[in-house]
């Protein structure tokens, strides 16, 4: 049976809880974070459009001892001692993963999803997530109280409950189930039923092993641990306001008489998204004493008060056009971009103003496809060149 979680959920990281790792103390041999390769290695899929990550030698690599995604993910979870295969687990989320084994499958699902969809959706921004792929071991980048911190923070933590609350509704979970039926009344047209996603025990859980870290970690200074722990709860507010109505039609051919409807949540992708709109307008902040307790309240006199749905950060961030390892900046040197575009994906704005390089690419794609009874399709492959742009 599951026991009573009093203990706080999950982030960690060095001399700040670090967010992406849900949960991992900071590596002291930390490897530089992978960069952008100019062009396409053999080994590069074309869906990165002509620039991959590299990936650190043999030697680099995480140790038998790693983070979620390093070793989570090859550990079938059925063993208490299977967590300490983790390096940096508070105490409390120890003991969350020796009580809840089963949950840890979802865990490590998150950490695995902060990574790649925090890369997808700044992909087009000169900071571009490429620090997280070294996670626990972040750079300074996600450690010092940055913007871009606040939002990998918010991520990961929106992550955790977003991944347990579906695997209750597809039956990975043995102590929970689908989420309860709304209170509201349905519609004329729609009856509550299916399998909707149990937003309250992803909640539960996932606070829990999130903000653990920063509840019992001894961080630098308290702003960091003040401004972590409201960025995590933006991310699961923002998860939470996104759960919405889906439906399945019943009915002869297709005519939908009757409808089926239960509360889901949307991809993770999308929560980013929002997240990411919360990143560009985020509130400097300053952790002082206001009436009886300290307070994160902005900066600069003529803003607005921070709300409980706003990313906060502490410091600013730099422009990371040019490498700055102190900084966590790796630059956007070998960078692709968009010679066409005037947003951040642009060419001048991606690379500060240096100029840029072009260089064709050859593309070997289906085409001419046909379908044939029964029950196939035939496709030829087609070449052409690409024309692509990559900052000075």
């Amino acid at each position: 049976m599951l026991a009573p979680l009093t203990a706080p959920p999950l982030t960690a990281t060095p001399s700040g809880p670090g967010p992406a790792q849900i949960g991992v103390q900071p590596d002291p041999l930390r490897a530089r974070p992978p960069a952008l390769c100019p062009r396409p290695p053999a080994h590069c899929p074309p869906s990165l459009g002509g620039g991959c990550l590299r990936t650190p030698p043999p030697s680099r690599l995480a140790s038998p001892r790693s983070g979620l995604t390093e070793s989570g993910s090859r550990v079938a979870w059925n063993e208490t001692q299977h967590c300490r295969l983790l390096a940096g687990l508070v105490p409390d989320q120890f003991q969350m993963c020796r009580r809840n084994l089963e949950v840890m499958h979802s865990i490590v699902r998150a950490a695995t999803d902060t990574k790649s969809v925090c890369q997808k959706t700044f992909a087009d921004m000169r900071w571009n997530c490429s620090s997280i792929q070294r996670a626990p071991a972040f750079g300074p980048d996600l450690l010092k109280g940055t913007r871009e911190s606040a939002f990998v923070h918010a991520l990961a933590a929106a992550a955790v409950t977003h991944s347990i609350a579906q695997a209750c509704t597809s039956g990975e979970l043995p102590l929970c189930s689908c989420g309860s039926v709304p209170s509201e009344v349905p519609g004329p047209d729609f009856r509550w039923g299916g399998c909707g996603d149990n937003l309250r025990y992803g909640l539960q859980l996932g606070a829990a092993f999130a903000d653990s870290p920063l509840k019992s970690s001894k961080l630098r200074t308290q702003a960091i641990k003040a401004m972590n722990l409201h960025n995590n709860a933006v991310g699961r507010q923002v998860l939470s306001d996104s759960l919405e109505t889906k439906c399945k039609c019943h009915g002869v051919s297709g005519s939908c008489s009757v409808k089926t409807c239960w509360k889901g949540l949307p991809n993770l992708g999308e929560i980013a998204s929002d997240l990411k709109s919360k990143y560009l307008t985020a509130i400097k902040v300053t952790h002082r004493l206001l009436g009886p307790r300290k307070q994160l309240i902005p900066k600069e006199m003529d803003v607005r008060p921070v709300k409980e749905t706003d990313l906060v950060y502490l410091i600013s961030s730099p422009d990371y056009c040019t490498v700055n390892l102190q900084l966590g900046s790796l630059g956007t040197q070998d960078r692709q971009c968009n010679k066409t575009s005037l947003g951040s994906d642009g060419c001048n704005l991606m690379c500060c103003g240096r100029g840029y390089n072009a260089y064709t690419e050859e593309m070997v794609e289906r085409c001419h496809c046909k379908y044939h009874w029964c029950c196939y399709v035939v496709c030829k492959k087609c070449r052409r060149m690409v024309e692509r742009y990559v900052c000075k």
